[in-house]
């Protein structure tokens, strides 16, 4: 099967398909503290927050999604301009396809048409740094969207899920070191929803990581969908519910800040504002979400992916108020309280 082929099928299966975690991304456990006197107007809350040293307008980052075949392109419009318009930053899907086939740069580039003005990373995945990339091909990734940061998404579980996945993971650390050295951009690194621990953090930090993007087992498994995949061969159900709840990856990525300087994306599951507020109560300084937008663009379009933002910066501002913060510099951990299995 084709890299395009793949990608057509991964969006059809996410936007409609049981293909969700059965153990749960660990929000649940945790409920807000609510303040009967808030001492708050809601019209002065500011929904803004920082990220990689950028202010946006919400702490909302659109996760990597699609690219690289050819109804991609659309899809991509529609992140681009809702971005542009919300002040929000995105990240184009895995950039591999146009490295092997330059037919397919235009479904990542469209992005820059409809959004002159954000902030956009590149996308490449660790097994592709093994021998280390190109310097043409890193300029490549960075020119063809004019990134502001390059994703290097972590996915040995998806990989091995697919028959025709890359199977061999030496030389990914070395791959990742060689790009940072060859990059003036920020990189972001990421898991694809199986999570990443406290201590392949730290390695990663090692490294010269700027941000760790979580993606934490509890909302679409990689697995899952490979093993739905029409054509997957012997699939292996039992990996389906592999990987660290995103909440206990955010719990254990924390206390790195004793020791580095970076940024933490909480992902893998955000499915509300009420997810958003406690992993940034937990810590985090932005969260992520992709497949609440794939299935909004697949409803409604534009359209439908508008009122998704607009719905959950009206829900955030509604919460900030019942937690009596006029911003998010004010969320923190006191604000939540973790919930007893019998309430």
């Amino acid at each position: 099967m084709s890299i395009q082929e793949r990608k057509k099928d991964h969006v059809e299966l996410t936007a409609y398909s049981d293909v969700f975690y059965q153990k749960s991304t660990g929000f649940e456990r945790y409920d807000f503290v609510h303040n009967a006197l808030p001492e708050v107007n809601p019209t002065e809350v500011d929904l803004g927050a920082t990220l990689l040293g950028k202010r946006f307008s919400f702490p909302l980052f659109i996760s990597s999604m699609t690219g690289g075949y050819t109804e991609a392109g659309s899809v991509n419009s529609i992140i681009a301009k809702c971005c542009e318009k919300h002040d929000l930053p995105f990240g184009v899907g895995s950039q591999r396809a146009m490295l092997e086939d330059d037919s397919q740069i235009e479904s990542f580039s469209v992005v820059r048409k409809y959004a002159p003005n954000a902030f956009i990373a590149a996308n490449i995945g660790g097994a592709q740094l093994i021998g280390s990339l190109q310097k043409e091909k890193i300029d490549l990734l960075v020119s063809s969207i004019k990134a502001n940061a390059i994703i290097i998404h972590l996915n040995p579980l998806q990989e091995l899920m697919q028959p025709e996945g890359d199977h061999d993971f030496v030389g990914i650390e070395k791959g990742i070191e060689h790009l940072i050295a060859n990059s003036d951009l920020p990189v972001i690194v990421k898991e694809t929803g199986a999570g990443i621990s406290g201590s392949v953090a730290r390695r990663l930090l090692t490294m010269g990581v700027d941000c760790i993007d979580t993606a934490g087992a509890g909302g679409t498994s990689w697995a899952k969908v490979e093993n739905l995949r029409e054509r997957q061969k012997n699939p292996m159900h039992q990996f389906n519910d592999w990987g660290i709840p995103t909440v206990e990856c955010i719990n254990q990525i924390v206390p790195l800040r004793e020791t580095y300087r970076f940024d933490l994306i909480a992902s893998g599951g955000i499915r509300s504002p009420f997810d958003l507020v406690k992993a940034l109560a937990l810590g985090a300084d932005f969260a992520a979400t992709a497949q609440p937008i794939i299935r909004a663009i697949k409803d409604d379009g534009e359209k439908g992916l508008d009122q998704l933002i607009d719905d959950w910066k009206r829900q955030t501002r509604l919460i900030l108020v019942l937690l009596g913060c006029s911003s998010f510099d004010f969320v923190n951990a006191g604000l939540i309280r973790k919930v007893k299995r019998s309430e």
